[in-house]
């Protein structure tokens, strides 16, 4: 049975792209008698609003778009990522690191190279993961903030070539390391979005990954910590995204027209779901 899932981020009202995901993951669930479930990714608790996550179920249900069983919080569930980290901490794949981002920026430029796509931050250059303790000792008595790194030339020694399958791109072969050494534990924040992730699919049982195109990449990096944490791994549909007239991805912080922008054009959810479902788009939207 497949079971897939929903997991928006209730950092602010959700657009026509949280609703044509949600709508692919419903369906891809629906359509073989699977389940569907919410989970509110709310870890970061400087973003993260009540009301944002009322705002969610309101077009959720104004979609038509019915869950299974409760709703879960990302919130609630720090002590496993704390369980999974304290794993990775034992085979000795972790380090602390003190950079800022202006000290990656700089480490980036010195070294003549820059990141390639907007969306994704660049590679880590590494700098702490070989700082004598003694450094390490004096920062930490200074009460000096950082975050867990995975040491990936580490962790991907010891696992290369890790496969995952695609319904849409088809069979893949990972490559984490593109990524660099990413951050598993925040200063702002418990778990990363990848640690989290990773431990939240394998404990709700989630068989199929739906979600957006932009994050292929992240899958890669998820399927190492899937092995290194004995954790199973799912099938994965990245499906294309959405853009507005201008041909720019639909996104929170590009102020794309919110769900609720929507409702004067389209008074009934379901019907739009339904456009989204046949992959109909509204006039001015486009996939990509």
């Amino acid at each position: 049975m497949i079971v897939s899932r929903f997991a928006p981020s209730p950092t602010g009202r959700l657009h026509l792209g949280h609703a044509w995901s949600a709508v692919l993951a419903h369906e891809r669930a629906r359509s073989d008698g699977g389940r569907f479930l919410l989970r509110i990714e709310d870890i970061d608790g400087t973003r993260s609003r009540p009301e944002h996550v009322r705002a969610i179920f309101d077009d959720m249900e104004w979609l038509g778009l019915a869950w299974d069983g409760p709703v879960v919080f990302q919130s609630e569930r720090v002590p496993l990522y704390t369980e999974a980290l304290e794993r990775l901490h034992t085979s000795g794949l972790t380090y602390r690191c003190f950079c800022t981002r202006a000290d990656i920026a700089a480490e980036i430029a010195a070294a003549g190279s820059a990141p390639h796509d907007d969306d994704a931050p660049p590679p880590h250059p590494a700098a702490c993961r070989h700082r004598p303790h003694s450094e390490i000792d004096a920062r930490l008595g200074a009460g000096e903030p950082f975050v867990w790194r995975l040491d990936m030339a580490a962790a991907n020694a010891f696992h290369p070539g890790l496969g995952w399958h695609d319904e849409i791109a088809g069979p893949q072969i990972a490559t984490p390391e593109t990524g660099g050494d990413i951050v598993l534990w925040r200063k702002d924040a418990p778990a990363s979005y990848h640690l989290a992730v990773t431990v939240d699919d394998a404990a709700q049982g989630i068989g199929h990954v739906v979600r957006g195109r932009d994050l292929f990449g992240a899958t890669h990096v998820q399927r190492l910590l899937q092995e290194l944490l004995g954790l199973p791994t799912p099938t994965y549909r990245h499906h294309a995204l959405l853009t507005d007239a201008s041909g720019n991805r639909l996104a929170k912080r590009h102020g794309a027209p919110t769900l609720a922008d929507l409702r004067a054009d389209f008074p009934d959810g379901r019907a739009l779901a339904d456009l989204l479902r046949a992959g109909n788009l509204p006039n001015g939207y486009a996939s990509a």
